[in-house]
């Protein structure tokens, strides 16, 4: 336990090494591209366009939930899931790949994952924005449901940085870790109600509780309830999915801060 208070004491006692490491990154990515930094809204712009083309339109899929068309609906759950899972996997490889600054006893390493957390909201907040503004377009409105989304975006952080520091320390003890991080992830993008709304759906309602379990759909589905208007926090079944989420963050963070601080001495002999 205390191990963990450090660590999280540890990113806040380094936040300016944190952003300005992060803005040096986001440069450097694209520093070769002629649209540079464009980039990083344009990628998840278009892959907002291809899957309403293909759900929205070609599969024709109603209104998720009364009242609210899809593509808004769309817009405002994909774009914590376009962050959460480029950050889990940035964030799990952020160790291995920063050897130099791993060699130096003297760096906080266990920084790393946050870099990645900071330097990824500049997309985030841009396709927030984007969904916003088609809820405005789609006449819905600002209301107090939408204070929770400070909430559930305190939860996304803390969900990235335990899962950050956990993945990105087994991914130096086991080099395969990422690749399979990639496959878990593309299984979870259609598990996390992305694209289509479990409540709603036809499946079964033992399987739609295993599924909202999943800490993804937590923050995801917390964020749309927040500013679509739907829901609070403790209302059922969000109570209980709160219990759970907060419980396997408290898991994975010990077991993270646990194994990093036990191979850290270790890291640059196993990188």
């Amino acid at each position: 336990m205390f191990t963990m208070f450090k660590t999280i004491g540890d990113q806040f006692a380094n936040f300016k090494i944190i952003r300005r490491m992060a803005k040096y990154d986001d440069r450097a990515t694209y520093q070769s591209h002629y649209l540079g930094l464009a980039w990083e809204f344009l990628n998840p712009l278009i892959q907002i366009g291809i899957y309403y083309l293909v759900f929205g339109v070609a599969l024709k899929r109603g209104d998720p939930m009364p009242g609210i068309p899809y593509l808004p609906w769309m817009v405002v759950g994909i774009a914590p899931w376009l962050y959460m899972n480029k950050t889990t996997l940035d964030a799990s490889s952020s160790i291995y790949r920063q050897v130099g600054l791993v060699s130096k006893m003297k760096f906080p390493v266990n920084v790393l994952p946050s870099i990645k957390i900071y330097g990824n909201l500049y997309s985030f907040w841009t396709m927030i924005a984007f969904g916003i503004f088609l809820m405005f377009v789609n006449g819905i409105w600002p209301s107090v449901s939408w204070i929770q989304f400070i909430y559930y975006f305190g939860c996304m952080i803390v969900l990235m940085y335990s899962l950050g520091i956990f993945n990105a320390t087994v991914s130096v003890l086991i080099r395969d870790w990422h690749i399979t991080l990639q496959s878990v992830l593309r299984m979870l993008f259609y598990m996390s109600g992305v694209l289509f709304n479990f409540t709603t759906s036809n499946f079964p309602a033992v399987f739609v509780r295993l599924l909202e379990l999943n800490p993804f759909y937590y923050v995801l589905n917390g964020m749309r309830e927040s500013l679509l208007n739907r829901g609070w926090i403790w209302q059922q079944p969000n109570i209980t999915l709160t219990i759970v989420f907060w419980l396997f963050n408290l898991v994975v963070i010990l077991t993270g801060t646990y194994l990093y601080n036990k191979f850290r001495s270790n890291f640059v002999d196993l990188i």
